[in-house]
């Protein structure tokens, strides 16, 4: 059926502390293998045997500061691999209030990668296609999952493009279109993933993680210690609320 060797990557996935491993940097930061070890639970010698098992399946790069080794995920394919195995996996049965919390964190706001997912993200998206930022091209007038929509993915077809309000609701949130759509990179500027937890439709590419990188440094959005997980603070309740009639995040 295919040429491609799925099983030797289903492997990489198919440990506990491997798993772990990559979770932890599925929000694109780059860590030590010290600290994944603490994620993943494990010794710090069996974290470096499995970073080295990660490495050679190219899952995860290592990027060099000094005389220090940083480990990161080696592209968005990745992040994106793990999403959707989160869509197909059971729950874990939740053994303390910690692991509740932390659940329920990611499910209201988490980075997808570079780009905002959750309940949070959904409703983002949903704002910007109410607001005529961006409209469907498929002639479905909201973020709902299409027929053939794969869970927690980037979309095959790009169900939406930017609308004609798309400048100055974006420059709201502190985003300048123009200067994106000119900036000459190769990635994408309109990707879209369906949200594994919320089955709607989350902004991605350039434009996605553009706008989670505006929505945190002007304090709207703020990391936890949970990793992946993001707190939507006071101040970007009340502005979402009133840049994009958002009012329950």
């Amino acid at each position: 059926m295919t040429d491609h060797d799925v099983a030797a990557v289903a492997r990489m996935f198919a440990e506990p502390a491997r798993a772990r491993i990559l979770a932890a940097l599925a929000d694109g930061r780059s860590l030590a293998a010290s600290v994944l070890a603490d994620e993943a639970g494990v010794s710090p010698s069996s974290a470096s045997a499995h970073l080295a098992q990660l490495h050679d399946a190219g899952l995860v790069e290592v990027e060099r500061s000094g005389r220090y080794r940083y480990h990161r995920l080696a592209n968005r394919q990745v992040a994106a691999a793990l999403e959707a195995l989160m869509a197909l996996a059971p729950q874990r049965p939740v053994r303390s209030l910690r692991e509740h919390n932390h659940a329920a964190a990611l499910r209201h706001a988490r980075s997808c990668y570079d780009h905002l997912a959750g309940r949070a993200g959904v409703a983002v998206t949903a704002a910007l296609v109410e607001r005529g930022a961006l409209e469907p091209t498929d002639d479905v007038p909201d973020t709902r999952r299409r027929p053939d929509d794969p869970i927690s993915a980037p979309l095959r077809t790009h169900p939406y493009r930017l609308g004609p309000a798309a400048g100055p609701v974006l420059a709201g949130l502190g985003v300048d279109v123009d200067a994106l759509r000119n900036d000459g990179a190769r990635r994408p500027l309109l990707r879209f993933c369906l949200d594994w937890s919320e089955q709607r439709h989350h902004l991605g590419g350039r434009l996605g993680a553009t706008l989670l990188s505006a929505l945190i440094d002007q304090g709207w959005l703020a990391p936890t210690r949970r990793r992946r997980a993001l707190a939507v603070t006071d101040d970007g309740r009340r502005m979402l609320a009133e840049r994009l009639g958002i009012a329950d995040v």
